[in-house]
């Protein structure tokens, strides 16, 4: 096939950046739906007769494992089927479920709705980086996953605004909760304001094109037949009980040793954590996430080697996807705790933190994203290293910005130390994704990308909100006023950006040579040969 066929042209196209604002758009459902329990953690929490670990783990580990688990077989689905439709069944699932939470009157209720959310949140991420990396040439690739991701942003400030506007409207119109429609509460009227549109947005997506996998780099790779009996094998593979099948198949007695002591070990582990921090839910529900991706790794080296080594043998990609989600920890945690904090210690109205952060987040977020991806990509034709640099960066810059909003006690401060630290903290995002996307080849990148949304999801969301929620509540017992207890736990979690910045130096000395190896490594490794256009 030659570089002129209709194919190759659509790189880049218009069409191209149509399917951009498309995508983006999708994102910013994406995280209205995720972010809004943010600006109503109050409100939920006073209703729900719960804590701050809580409603941590409400946000983070409830959403998260299930986003994380379901995003290994959804990105498998997404690197042998079509990603827009993907993406498309995905978003209606998920709007659904967001809905559903304007109807939960229980803290499991509203837990299972948001295990539902981030099921159906799995299919985006995998499935648009994939896409968005055959319609743009890797030249420009950490500039348009930097463009895709500022719907992180938007999506979260306009789910603060969003959220608190509705509360407040909604206490003007029903002074008196007995007579609002079917006794809906504030906070649930807000889950229903923003889940039933994004059933529109699916039929949208439903007709974008799907481009040639691969065309972007002129490797193009055979289409595989049976797209869904390859999935079902991925699936069963994280499903407990059924992956032990699968590991049998895969691996005989072994395989299945091998697991089981992991499994053992694992326990142990969390078992020690739960003494430490007795949130039951919070620890069952990460340890059995952890289970299920060391078990579908396991797997992967023994149904798929080449994909395995490719990601697992790379050093560079191993101290990147701890690296980089390190400062997510941060980011995540920051974020949805900077609306009660504005709460408790500025006493701001639920209305104005969500107007004001909401717009911070927005603003500051989509042009972070974006500078943050074109420093990237213009860096890179200086040093391989562009991206992780920039990575490193963070720390440095966004640090006494957050020390600045923490601590001022100025309101009109405080909102200003938050936007420019929406600003400066995002500014990775771009440079993560393009850098696992750089290191695998393009069969494999959903699954990539999956397992790097993954490591941000525990790492981040799982681990960030929830931590800092608990240790605001242990200093609360222990005699501390809220909004204290609430900055004491803020500011210990920005240690985490230390720990990013040590695994990112890391992995800057080896992200070079394992991008200029890449197709040797994946004959290495035992990849059939691929089209060369």
């Amino acid at each position: 096939m030659s570089a002129s066929t209709p194919e190759t042209e659509q790189v880049n196209s218009r069409y191209a950046r149509y399917v951009l604002g498309v995508l983006i758009v999708v994102y910013i459902f994406n995280f209205i739906d995720r972010q809004i329990i943010s600006i109503l953690a109050e409100e939920i929490k006073a209703d729900l007769a719960i804590g701050d670990a809580e409603i941590g783990f409400l946000y983070g580990t409830a959403f998260a494992v299930f986003y994380a688990v379901f995003g290994i077989p959804l990105g498998k689905l997404a690197d042998v089927w079509n990603r827009k439709n993907l993406i498309a069944i995905g978003l209606s699932f998920w709007s659904l479920m967001t809905a559903l939470s304007g109807f939960a009157k229980s803290y499991p209720a509203l837990a299972a709705c948001r295990f539902g959310v981030g099921v159906g949140e799995a299919s985006a991420a995998p499935s648009g980086f994939s896409l968005l990396s055959d319609y743009f040439s890797p030249r420009l690739r950490a500039t348009v996953l930097a463009i895709y991701s500022s719907g992180i942003y938007i999506g979260a400030g306009v789910g603060l605004f969003l959220g608190g506007a509705v509360v407040e409207a909604w206490y003007a119109w029903y002074p008196d909760m007995s007579q609002a429609p079917l006794g809906i509460k504030p906070w649930q009227a807000a889950f229903l304001a923003v889940g039933i549109p994004g059933l529109l947005v699916a039929v949208w997506v439903w007709t974008l094109k799907e481009p040639l996998r691969g065309v972007s780099e002129g490797l193009v790779a055979e289409e595989e037949p049976h797209p869904f009996r390859a999935t079902s094998t991925t699936l069963i593979s994280v499903l407990p009980g059924l992956s032990l099948i699968a590991l049998w198949r895969a691996g005989g007695l072994r395989a299945i040793v091998i697991n089981l002591v992991a499994l053992l070990l694992l326990c142990a582990g969390f078992y020690g954590l739960y003494v430490l921090m007795p949130t039951a839910l919070q620890w069952l529900a990460l340890g059995a996430g952890i289970y299920i991706t060391v078990t579908w790794v396991h797997y992967l080296k023994l149904t798929d080697p080449a994909c395995f080594g490719m990601m697992f043998a790379s050093r560079a990609f191993v101290l990147a996807t701890i690296g980089f989600p390190s400062i997510s920890f941060v980011t995540y945690g920051v974020g949805f705790w900077s609306p009660p904090f504005m709460q408790r210690v500025h006493g701001e109205s639920i209305a104005d933190a969500g107007l004001f952060l909401g717009l911070g987040a927005a603003i500051g977020g989509f042009i972070g994203i974006v500078i943050g991806g074109f420093l990237a990509d213009y860096l890179k034709r200086y040093t391989a290293n562009a991206r992780m640099y920039i990575g490193i960066a963070i720390p440095v810059l966004a640090v006494p910005c957050a020390l600045g909003f923490l601590y001022t006690e100025s309101v009109v401060a405080a909102y200003v130390f938050s936007f420019v630290f929406s600003i400066l903290s995002p500014a990775w995002i771009g440079s993560g994704a393009s850098t696992v996307n750089d290191l695998v080849m393009p069969r494999m990148r959903a699954t990539a990308s999956a397992y790097y949304v993954l490591m941000n999801t525990f790492i981040g969301l799982a681990l960030g909100p929830y931590l800092m929620g608990q240790l605001s509540d242990v200093s609360m017992a222990a005699g501390m006023a809220s909004g204290e207890a609430l900055r004491q736990a803020m500011t210990l979690g920005l240690v985490m950006f230390g720990v990013s910045a040590v695994f990112l130096i890391f992995g800057s000395r080896y992200l070079a040579r394992d991008e200029e190896t890449r197709i040797e490594r994946a004959g290495m490794y035992g990849e059939k040969d691929v089209t060369v256009l």
